[in-house]
């Protein structure tokens, strides 16, 4: 999957000139994170909803009501702007960019062409998005959950087994655990027992949120 498939196309965005007042209640009602400065064409920064949250006066301060008034007035995006802005081209792929979201604690990525036009944007809330739709969830079916060696032929093996059951799997997903490699399977069954019995018959042992107890209490 690419990022200029799941971009967002239509977001908000600001100016320098707008008011971070504004700014503020555009992040409220948008539900963001993070903002887009533009100027004119041109994409020039970012806001972070701490930066704003900063920036405006707190509800302790001592400041009158005209002068509060007249400070918001005044106070604009120019100021508080954060210039070191991430962008990914459209064609990355997803996991590239949540990558990089994750290792710099980033809210989203600004998506951009070689001439570095602002193309879309990507947030977390999309990241969330792919991975319910990879891992097959609103598609329904049964989840079964293994750990293996890491050793080739796994996938083909199990695929197997299941198609020669007559059934079809949804979705597949690989995760690690300490030392354990873990695979999840979604089967488009309302009935995964069997798949599970031809899979421990096979010598794949079935893991649940049970076998994990003792790490999180």
């Amino acid at each position: 999957m690419y990022v200029g498939l799941k971009m967002l196309k239509k977001f908000a965005t600001v100016t320098p000139k707008t008011l971070v007042k504004d700014a503020d209640k555009l992040m409220e009602e948008e539900k963001l994170w993070m903002l887009l400065v533009m100027d004119g064409e041109k994409l020039v920064g970012y806001l972070r909803k701490e930066d704003i949250r900063a920036a405006l006066p707190s509800i302790m301060t001592t400041l009158e009501k005209h002068e509060l008034n007249y400070l918001l007035s005044k106070l604009t995006v120019e100021k508080i702007i954060r210039r070191d802005i991430t962008s990914i081209p459209p064609t990355a792929e997803i996991e590239t960019a949540a990558e990089v979201m994750f290792e710099k604690n980033l809210a989203g990525l600004a998506v951009v062409n070689h001439d570095g036009k602002l193309l879309g944007y990507i947030n977390r809330t999309v990241m969330l998005d792919v991975l319910v739709e990879e891992m097959g969830l609103r598609q329904g079916g049964q989840r079964i959950a293994f750990d293996t060696p890491d050793r080739p032929g796994v996938i083909r093996e199990v695929s197997g087994i299941i198609a020669d059951m007559g059934m079809s799997i949804i979705s597949t997903g690989t995760f690690f655990h300490n030392d354990r490699r873990m695979v999840v399977i979604r089967v488009a069954t309302d009935d995964a027992s069997p798949v599970a019995a031809a899979l421990q018959d096979k010598g794949y042992r079935l893991v649940t949120a049970e076998d994990f107890v003792s790490e999180w209490l």
